[in-house]
Order: structure tokens, then C-alpha cells, then sequence
């Protein structure tokens, strides 16, 4: 049997300290912090739920973000 891949490597970062900040702040440092992906959502999108390495995404209300999660 083939082994598994190693997944690639996470920014070592702290989903909830984006919580709090303005959308446009947070896209910032999440590229900063090497984020290949950033995802800024409204409440309550539709979205498919497959992991993907490198990815952040944030629910934004009114130019906030209320939720942070990879993948």
C-alpha cells in the first residue's frame, strides 16, 4: 500500500485573534502570516466544507469578522 501524503505545512497561527478585526485588516495580516487562501464569508453562506491546506476563512458582518476557521 502506497503510504499516506503529508498534508503541507499550516501558517502557525491563531484562528481567533482575527475575531474582532475589520475584514480588510484581517485579509492583510492573513497573507502576511502565509495564508495561501482567504476566505471572507457572509452570515449564514452556503458553502461546501472540504479541508483545504492553507485556506483561512472568516464570516464577516458589517465589515467585522465574527468567525475564523481553517481549511
Amino acid at each position: 500500500m502506497a503510504p499516506l501524503p503529508t498534508p503541507p505545512a499550516q501558517p502557525d497561527d491563531t484562528p481567533g485573534a482575527y475575531v474582532g478585526l475589520a475584514v480588510d485588516a484581517a485579509e492583510q495580516r492573513a497573507r502576511r502570516q502565509g495564508w495561501t487562501s482567504v476566505r471572507s464569508l457572509p452570515p449564514g453562506a452556503i458553502i461546501t466544507m472540504e479541508f483545504q491546506a492553507g485556506r483561512i476563512n472568516f464570516e464577516v458582518d458589517d465589515a467585522v469578522v465574527t468567525r475564523c476557521w481553517v481549511g
